[in-house]
């Protein structure tokens, strides 16, 4: 009688490290929607937020920990149509596609070869291209026509209220996800000292008080942000540059919402033009030119790697002939 195998059970500690995450991913993405529904404007006849965080924390919890975390995805988008009324019939469609968005757009990312260390251009252009504007396609489009077909929504404001969602979601992507990515592989260098903070600090304290500055006039200054976001990423890369994103879509949303600024005078769809616009340009800034960095940097590294094992190859060939601090660069260059 040949020999039988009984199915191996999962471990328990494993199944409750699982549900663990599962509910964690729930509860961030509630949380997450609760602060994006603070900020929220009339577009079409249909409310959408400038800027949907939800979309980046389920992108970023989908390349951490695997395409099996949808249901957590699922469950805390409908746990934000919970608390905003009484679901309808067309909440299961809205549901559907804020969830199917991040998943197409991990698939499309893990198709491309993304690396969630967006230390190369081709990673911050998959991440822009794919993960924002192409994945969020669907979150946008689904939801727009579910309120259109429920009656929420009248047919002539489905373009504005479509643009506005997505542009929206997008934003969640290219302003949250690179902010989580680089939370998680940031670490203190060995040896801090106190004087080592004054440039973060500065360069924090500076795009916020620009920023405050340019929203706080009529004068079209918006554009002042951009040296110090161009300072981060030279600087600090992506864990430089994504908060000063972050920083300034806070701040830029703040004053379109309340018509301030450089957003008053204009229709509530101008506003949300030149916010987007704003936005959108200063997300690209930060993460393509973080990504440009790193890649320049981890070649230079390699260059270096591969000039030490050759002048230890000639080293062993000529012992005593070749000097191998002579193919190393002095300090500071």
């Amino acid at each position: 009688m040949p020999p039988t195998t009984e199915p191996r059970s999962r471990d328990p500690r494993q199944l409750a490290v699982a549900a663990a995450r599962l509910l964690a991913v729930t509860a961030v993405y509630l949380a997450a929607g609760r602060i994006g529904l603070l900020q929220q404007v009339v577009v079409g006849g249909a409310k959408v937020t400038p800027l949907w965080p939800p979309t980046g924390i389920a992108l970023t919890c989908l390349l951490l920990f695997g395409l099996r975390f949808w249901p957590g995805v699922a469950l805390g988008a409908f746990l934000v149509i919970l608390v905003t009324g009484p679901p309808r019939w067309g909440s299961i469609g809205i549901v559907t596609g804020n969830t199917l968005a991040p998943v197409a757009a991990y698939l499309m990312l893990r198709r491309a070869r993304f690396r969630i260390e967006l230390d190369r251009l081709r990673d911050g252009m998959a991440l822009v291209f794919l993960g924002a504007f192409t994945g969020m396609l669907i979150s946008s489009g689904t939801g727009t026509a579910v309120l259109v077909l429920n009656g929420t929504l009248p047919v002539d404001g489905f373009w504005s209220t479509w643009s506005a969602w997505w542009t929206g979601d997008a934003m969640g992507v290219l302003v949250v996800t690179p902010l989580l990515l680089a939370l998680r592989t940031a670490r203190l260098p060995a040896g801090l000292r106190a004087f080592d903070w004054v440039e973060p600090v500065l360069l924090l304290a500076g795009t916020a008080a620009v920023t405050v500055i340019a929203t706080s006039t009529t004068l079209g200054l918006l554009f002042l942000v951009f040296p110090f976001l161009i300072w981060a990423a030279l600087r600090f890369q992506l864990p430089g540059a994504a908060p000063c994103v972050l920083l300034v879509s806070v701040l830029t949303i703040t004053a379109a919402t309340h018509h301030s600024g450089p957003f008053a005078g204009h229709g509530l769809v101008a506003d949300m033009v030149i916010l987007q616009a704003l936005n959108g340009c200063a997300a690209l800034t930060g993460l393509l030119l973080s990504a440009i960095v790193a890649e320049q940097r981890n070649t230079y590294r390699r260059i270096e790697q591969a000039c030490v094992e050759l002048a230890e190859v000639v080293h062993r060939l000529a012992p005593g002939k070749i000097d191998t601090n002579r193919w190393l660069p002095p300090d500071g260059e």
